[in-house]
């Protein structure tokens, strides 16, 4: 069967830390090296960008025909950036959230200022504590229009695979929570829950206090896209709430003109359509290569799965697992997945078993389509009731007797973790990253 190939794309932001732990606002010193040695490499240097921070740097990728493809290019630019940082007496911390109590420094830029001022400054700090990694995967070139969001143009064979796609992206959104848990440290204290979910998406029906608590439509998960009519206006809906959000903060209407304000730049969802083609998924924590890898090996088979077998993906009334019936992937509703599936997802994680059982039917679908990574997945899936994430490890590591995590403490943590993201580019082999995760037990429960 001739399968279209769809490309896949990977952006990870990192804190920038100085040798002795302490966060440090040489982001721009830092990229610009970065890109003097991208040039001397052979490499783009327009995938080594700031942030909006001066301590947070991006290291992106560019589209790649498959996930080891993803995975090599990924790796190498993340040797390069580190190696640039060593030159500097910097690191790179690479987890979620710095486990110490920061005052960011942001750049002065009209956006951001904006931004801040609509959500208000308080909470928009905390996507300055937060990092992420966002996973790009392709659909077909052009069905994404910015000005009307998906294009007059467009096939009904396009149509149907950028809503599968979507509609998968959106289905899987508590396994990653719960899969890709690193930091459970957040301004020095061990909140006990998925700080990056909470303190960047926040839920005021859960009480979490998030830069998009109020603003769930900007910021919030959004329901199935179960046509391309709800998907279109559901997107001009958002639109207007961050317009109107922004006149409630009083910014005057020439910034908001020169905020250049449009259809698909004013959302911050965790799963959202991109200008460059992709559904971008965002709710993934920063991690260390072993995980990052795994989420990249997780998504691309399953939507290869959803493209090769031309699979319509369906929520269904209390469902809480994939199952895949026919020709249709049927995913828990939208009521279960953004409610008690979200919540356990960010308070217990995999321990619990409904959570459990429902990502365990994600790995189980995605390792059917089988090629480098499938293994991974496939004794991910047998031996999940033993999986432990980055954050539980480092609780175990970093028990602490006071509440607040003490600055020796949190110093010494922070320079743990930029040693083991060192260890693992160091061994990780960067011609078949994907293979390893086959064959490395430490990689399958992180051990190392």
């Amino acid at each position: 069967m001739n399968v279209v190939k769809r490309r896949i794309g990977l952006e990870q932001e990192f804190f920038l830390v100085d040798e002795a732990g302490n966060l440090s606002d040489r982001a721009d010193e830092f990229l610009k090296d970065c890109h003097l040695m991208a040039q001397t490499q052979g490499l783009d240097p327009k995938y080594f960008v700031p942030e909006f921070v001066k301590s947070m740097v991006e290291i992106n990728t560019p589209p790649a025909d498959t996930g080891t493809e993803l995975a090599k290019v990924y790796l190498k630019n993340l040797k390069l950036a580190l190696c640039v940082a060593q030159q500097m007496g910097l690191r790179l911390y690479p987890l979620s959230s710095y486990p110490l109590h920061i005052t960011p420094v942001m750049r002065d830029h009209p956006n951001y200022h904006i931004q801040a001022r609509t959500v208000g400054y308080d909470k928009f700090l905390h996507a300055a504590k937060c990092t992420g990694t966002h996973l790009h995967l392709e659909v077909p070139p052009g069905v994404i229009d910015p000005n009307v969001v998906v294009s007059y143009n467009s096939t009904s064979a396009e149509r149907e695979e950028l809503l599968n796609i979507y509609n998968l992206a959106t289905a899987c959104d508590s396994a990653l929570i719960s899969l890709t848990r690193a930091c459970p440290y957040y301004e020095g204290q061990a909140i006990g829950l998925a700080a990056h979910t909470i303190r960047y998406r926040g839920s005021e029906t859960f009480g979490w206090e998030g830069v998009y608590t109020h603003l769930q439509s900007v910021g919030g998960l959004m329901p199935y896209a179960l046509n391309v009519e709800g998907l279109v206006e559901e997107h001009f809906a958002r639109y207007y709430a961050w317009l109107q959000a922004m006149e409630k903060a009083g910014i005057e209407p020439n910034l908001i003109l020169e905020a250049e304000v449009s259809l698909l730049k004013s959302a911050w969802n965790p799963i959202r359509l991109n200008k460059l083609g992709t559904v971008e998924i965002r709710c993934i924590d920063s991690n260390y290569p072993s995980v990052t890898l795994a989420v990249i090996t997780l998504l691309e088979k399953a939507a290869n799965r959803v493209r090769r077998e031309k699979l319509t993906v369906r929520p269904a009334k209390e469902m809480q697992i994939f199952e895949l019936v026919g020709s249709s992937l049927y995913v828990p509703d939208f009521e279960y997945l953004n409610g008690e599936l979200l919540y356990t997802s960010a308070t217990e994680g995999v321990k619990n078993p409904k959570v459990r059982a429902y990502v365990d039917s994600i790995l189980q679908f995605a390792s059917a389509e089988g090629g480098e990574g499938a293994n991974f997945l496939f004794k991910l899936s047998k031996h999940l009731d033993r999986y432990q994430t980055i954050e539980a490890g480092i609780l175990q590591e970093f028990t602490q007797t006071t509440a607040q995590l003490p600055l020796d403490a949190g110093l010494d943590l922070v320079r743990s973790c930029c040693d083991k993201l060192e260890a693992q580019v160091s061994w990780i082999d960067p011609e078949n990253p994907l293979a390893a995760l086959d064959t490395d037990e430490r990689l399958l429960l992180q051990q190392y």
